[in-house]
């Protein structure tokens, strides 16, 4: 029962918190500092209240929960951030919606068509060579197309 005691303690809490943002620094991702916030904050709440073992497990779990509810939107935000050139490194999303001429008719679902300076490949109902067609959606590196 003693071992439990030694646990108990901020000093504990700013270990954990240490031990976490090291954590952090060496593993991919951005999830470790939130616990080490919490730990952080569980310490400073027992330097204040001198909280029980027990309730400083559940004072680190909840402000664990909320430290990283908190940051979820902050982390999704800025995985999305808005652009002055959308279609970077998606080149083909913005041909979405265009229409181009078959260079190779689509066989079997499978063709060519050129964008610019390069052919693409493309999904589609058969056509002949020289059909128009519109791109309706985006398959990996293939576009999909149906009639014009």
């Amino acid at each position: 029962m003693e071992q439990i005691f030694l646990l108990a303690g901020p000093w504990f809490w700013w270990i954990v918190a240490g031990v976490l943002l090291f954590a952090e620094l060496l593993l991919p991702g951005f999830f470790m500092l939130w616990l080490a916030v919490a730990a952080a904050l569980t310490a400073l709440l027992d330097l204040v209240f001198h909280l029980s073992w027990v309730s400083e497990c559940f004072t680190f779990a909840g402000l664990s929960l909320l430290t990283v509810l908190a940051s979820w939107r902050f982390v999704v935000g800025s995985r999305y951030a808005r652009s002055d050139q959308p279609h970077l490194n998606r080149k083909q999303n913005a041909f979405l919606g265009k229409t181009y001429t078959l260079i190779q008719p689509i066989i079997n679902g499978s063709g060519k068509i050129r964008v610019e300076d390069a052919l693409w490949d493309v999904d589609g109902p058969d056509m002949p060579q020289g059909a128009r067609v519109k791109v309706t959606a985006v398959a990996g590196l293939r576009l999909v197309v149906e009639k014009a």
